[in-house]
């Protein structure tokens, strides 16, 4: 279905159809507690939501809960959205499967921009202002056996968030790969990737990753 975005709204791009795939292989039980990190217009938290799952999306625009709230009546499944910032809205409860799709694009700015389409994808000076945070948290609220599925750029430093996440105790690796070419963010800023020795002069696909993260028995 075509998904209602307001502005400002992170429309589902490829990292998204690539997190979707690696929630259709995790075969979720029906029932199963899941939550969105970062839900923008919802289409994760609604292909989870479509699998049986109990679905909780979170975001801290108010635009993003609007249109997953929308999206999600227009589909006909049960969604529950929370305005938040990441999971401070979230304390006491735990999932069984924890995706997300953070703002993880390196960044001219140092700091989250506070307004404008960037809030949905600049993360600082190394992309990972929000990663750490959810390399942090997230875990503590997976269940036993629970998953955290999580994409991003080769840019933001995969191995940071391996590294991350097994320090919390989870196993964690790399479930994904896949190279797509250049949009028009990194192109945008593609002289100070190469100053920062992100990117090649010649380079013109970026790398997205899925990381997989299981909190043991």
């Amino acid at each position: 279905m075509t998904l209602i975005a307001l502005p400002g709204v992170y429309d589902p791009q490829d990292d998204t159809d690539l997190l979707a795939d690696a929630l259709h292989d995790e075969a979720v039980p029906a029932g199963a507690e899941v939550l969105d990190i970062g839900t923008g217009t919802g289409a994760l938290a609604l292909a989870a939501a479509r699998l049986g799952a109990r679905v909780t999306a979170v975001d801290i625009s108010w635009r993003a809960v609007i249109s997953t709230r929308l999206n999600a009546r227009l589909a006909g499944v049960p969604v529950r959205v929370v305005r938040g910032n990441l999971l401070s809205p979230l304390v006491g409860r735990s999932y069984d499967l924890i995706l997300s799709n953070p703002p993880y694009v390196p960044a001219l700015s140092p700091t989250l921009p506070e307004r404008g389409a960037a809030r949905a994808w600049d993360a600082g000076h190394d992309g990972r202002l929000l990663l750490g945070r959810i390399c942090r948290e997230a875990p503590r609220l997976l269940r036993p056996g629970g998953v955290l599925l999580i994409v991003h750029s080769a840019l933001s430093d995969p191995q940071a968030t391996l590294v991350e996440l097994r320090e919390q105790g989870l196993k964690a690796a790399v479930a994904d790969r896949r190279f797509i070419p250049f949009g028009p963010v990194l192109r945008s800023r593609r002289e100070w990737l190469v100053e920062q020795g992100l990117i090649s002069d010649d380079d013109t696909m970026e790398e997205l990753v899925v990381i997989r993260a299981e909190r043991p028995l």
